[in-house]
């Protein structure tokens, strides 16, 4: 067996002699405060590590290596003593690390990388050096010189023949398992939508399929739908008449993130077709075709309103394509019918940003962008707010809906954590159960 190597620092040598007996030997999978014993790595295949005064190197491979603040390793900690097993929360105070940390001792061992401090825990009960040992593949994961890439999620972008295969589930599978949630909520992250077959056309039925993503959002218009074209509610969607593809709550700083909607009749009379426009399938167009409208759209903040009703009045501005930290567009929103009035816009890029929002409207109202379908009771159809726009058709005679919002963050998190539950991010507890480690790489 190769020797570990080893890396000292000397100024604290004092610190290092009298407390180095200490230093647990036990590998990391056996202590409590982890289960990741699958990211044990063989000696011989072990990463080299060296230290300075200011950070640890670490050394994967010939080609690539990553190096760590003192202060970040020790802030990241999670034994039990910084890091609650259960609650996954930091319990040691990150502002009484001392600025100018150093460890005395590092070295690389098959579980990963082991640290020793001379100061120990702040608090009262915490005595003697503090050591931590943190997983390779945790380090991996978060190195932050070089970053990580983190990669987005797979998006199917889809234009109109997507119609020849639309991504569907059965309401019984829904229902019965979460598997079968996993299964549901997975093609909505995918697609951006998907139906769900089978479904009993009753609002009760309806709201419960809902609640397996999450709790319903509330908003002006109710927590849960049941209605028709009335305009008991101060928006054209309580109408008949035709509505070009939009998203909704564009007036909200945080607009709900799933739509849930089931047609329950349309009788005497016809139309209301269902409309479907990927909106990050057309941004994707508009990007690589039309990049100016591109910047514009996702740079200029544009207003919108909710005003039908004289006890709301909501109003945010934002730009309508909407991008994370490293680019990737994270969000479309999209009503012209609720934008308010365009100001603040420097003069000379308004007939620019008109321009840009025609180009834009004529990319969702072409062919190859639109989906239509005919909604029939017993099918219940599931959006992404953040990302497909929706519209419908005229129509005549009576036609009911029902349905829900949920917001983005329950989905994202309901997704997460099924994700985890089903895949190899958490590990299996000796009765088959998945459990989340504390090193886990979500957070």
């Amino acid at each position: 067996m190769l020797p570990f190597r080893t890396t000292f620092r000397i100024p604290r040598l004092f610190c290092y002699t009298r407390f180095l007996s200490r230093i647990p030997s036990v590998p990391l999978s056996t202590r409590p405060y982890s289960n990741q014993s699958r990211d044990s790595v063989d000696t011989r295949d072990l990463p080299t590590t060296s230290v300075n005064q200011h950070e640890v190197f670490i050394q994967w491979d010939g080609a690539t290596r990553s190096k760590f603040h003192h202060i970040w390793l020790r802030d990241h900690c999670r034994c039990p003593e910084c890091f609650h097993p259960v609650t996954k929360q930091r319990l040691i105070n990150t502002f009484e690390i001392p600025p100018d940390l150093e460890p005395i001792f590092t070295r690389p061992t098959p579980d990963g990388l082991q640290v020793v401090y001379c100061i120990p825990t702040p608090g009262p009960a915490s005595t003697g050096p503090h050591v931590s040992i943190y997983p390779w593949s945790w380090l991996r994961q978060n190195s932050y010189c070089p970053p990580t890439r983190q990669e987005p999620t797979e998006k199917i972008l889809w234009g109109s023949k997507i119609a020849k295969d639309p991504p569907s589930v059965a309401y019984d599978e829904v229902m019965s398992n979460e598997r079968g949630v996993y299964k549901w909520l997975s093609r909505i992250d995918k697609f951006g939508f998907c139906f769900v077959q089978g479904i009993p056309p009753t609002p009760e039925a309806t709201e419960d399929l809902s609640v397996r993503i999450g709790f319903i959002r509330e908003t002006h218009y109710g927590k849960f739908w049941d209605f028709t074209a009335d305009l008991s509610r101060g928006d054209t969607s309580y109408s008949n008449v035709a509505l070009p593809a939009h998203t909704d709550n564009t007036y909200f700083t945080d607009p709900s993130g799933i739509q849930l909607f089931h047609l329950l009749e349309h009788t005497e009379g016809s139309g209301g077709a269902t409309l479907l426009v990927d909106g990050f399938y057309v941004a994707s167009i508009l990007r690589d075709l039309y990049p100016e409208a591109h910047r514009l759209l996702s740079t200029v903040p544009i207003p919108a309103h909710a005003a039908g009703e004289s006890a709301i009045l909501y109003r945010a501005a934002r730009a309508r394509l909407e991008h994370d930290a490293v680019g990737n567009l994270r969000a479309v929103r999209w009503n012209n019918a609720d934008r308010s009035v365009l100001r603040g816009v420097p003069y000379a890029d308004v007939p620019r940003l008109y321009e840009a929002m025609r180009t834009w409207d004529k990319l969702i109202t072409s062919q190859d962008s639109e989906y239509w379908v005919k909604l029939s009771p017993g099918t219940a159809i599931t959006i992404d707010n953040h990302r497909v726009l929706h519209g419908r058709s005229a129509f005549t005679g009576k036609r009911r809906m029902c349905g829900a919002y949920v917001g983005a963050d329950e989905f994202r998190s309901r997704l997460a954590a099924l994700s985890e539950q089903f895949t190899s991010s958490a590990d299996e507890t000796t009765s088959g159960a998945r459990e989340r480690g504390v090193w886990s790489h979500d957070f």
